[in-house]
This record gives C-alpha cells, structure tokens and sequence, in this order.
C-alpha cells in the first residue's frame, strides 16, 4: 500500500476524479490501475525487471514517463483557462468511465517506478525468506489486492468530499493536480541515475 502513496500521482488522479465524479467513476480507474499493477507484478515475479537494470533502459523509461505526466499535467493546468493539449483526455471528460480506466492505464504504465518497486519487493522477499515460487505468488497476489484495497479507500475518501466542494475549489484542486504531475515529471527527469 506504501507504493501508492510513495508513487504519488496515481493517488492523487484517484483521489481526483472521486471528487469530481464520484466513487464508481474513480473505482474505473482503479480498475485500470489494477490491471497494469497485475501485469508488472507478473512480469516481477517472472523476472523481466532483469532487463530494466540497464542504464540506458531505465533512463528511456524514466523519460517516457515523465513525458507523459509532464503532458498530462500541464493539460490539467491549461485546462483552467480552457486551453486542452489532449482534447480527447479532457478533464470534463472523465465522467465517462472509459476515458477514467484509459487514463489510469496511461499513468500507471508511464511510471517505470512501479515496475522497479515490485521488482526489488520480490527479490527482497525471496532473498530474506527464501520463498517458494508458489508462495511467491501468493505474495504477489496479497500485494495486488491490497494496492486495490488502498485505492478503493482513496476513491471512498475523495467522493465524500465531492457534496462538501464548490466548483471554483475543483478547479484550484485541477491546478494542483496538474502542478503535482509537472513537479514528479521534472524529479523524474532531474533523478540522478541510480
């Protein structure tokens, strides 16, 4: 549940779209989440992250996913003086639940840190407690769930506030997601390689 919180904009987009459209639209993102989640644990516990010790391949990816948040981020910030970069990943659009699902597959998937974080949490636990493949993936699996449990909670608290905020503070509220996507871009990007 540390890597939601230590991750950073996949909360906050949670925690987002529950304010502006409530529980089940959020709960499609997380859907989303959980979907790309899955697949990286898998590729965890199969050891792909082998491949993404290289520099030049993390450094690509790091990239990619800075990119991408930068883009996002600075879409949210514009779209308060009603300048959309991604017309189609409009802010107003998330009421429909596919565009919540895509764009919390897109977020997931263009943060390399994720992959990186199951990777090191599976090679720790079979190095410390020398685990069997299939306890391994019953490792995984509760780590999968409690990941869905975390943001599920996150979707519960942000829709409880949707009754209790006006418009203008959603729209202040845009800006600083906007601005939190900018600023883990710029630190991805600013990192110094590991």
């Amino acid at each position: 549940m540390m890597l939601q919180l230590a991750i950073g904009p996949i909360c906050i987009f949670i925690f987002q779209i529950a304010s502006l459209r409530g529980f089940f639209a959020a709960e499609t993102g997380v859907l989303g989440v959980a979907l790309i989640d899955g697949l990286f644990i898998v590729a965890a516990i199969l050891g792909i992250a082998a491949v993404m010790e290289k520099q030049n391949m993390r450094w690509g990816l790091r990239l990619f996913g800075a990119t991408v948040l930068f883009i996002f981020g600075l879409n949210m910030v514009l779209s308060l003086i009603n300048i959309n970069l991604l017309p189609n990943l409009s802010i107003t659009d998330f009421g429909d639940t596919n565009h919540t699902f895509v764009y919390a597959i897109l977020l997931t998937v263009s943060n390399p840190l994720t992959i990186i974080f199951w990777a090191g949490v599976f090679s720790t636990k079979v190095a410390e407690e020398n685990m069997k493949r299939e306890h391994i993936y019953v490792f995984g699996f509760g780590a999968w769930f409690a990941a869905v449990f975390f943001l599920t909670l996150v979707a519960f608290m942000g829709s409880l506030t949707r009754e209790f905020i006006s418009p203008f503070v959603l729209q202040v509220l845009n800006g600083f997601v906007g601005a939190a996507f900018i600023y883990f871009a710029l630190k991805m990007v600013l990192q110094k390689n590991d």
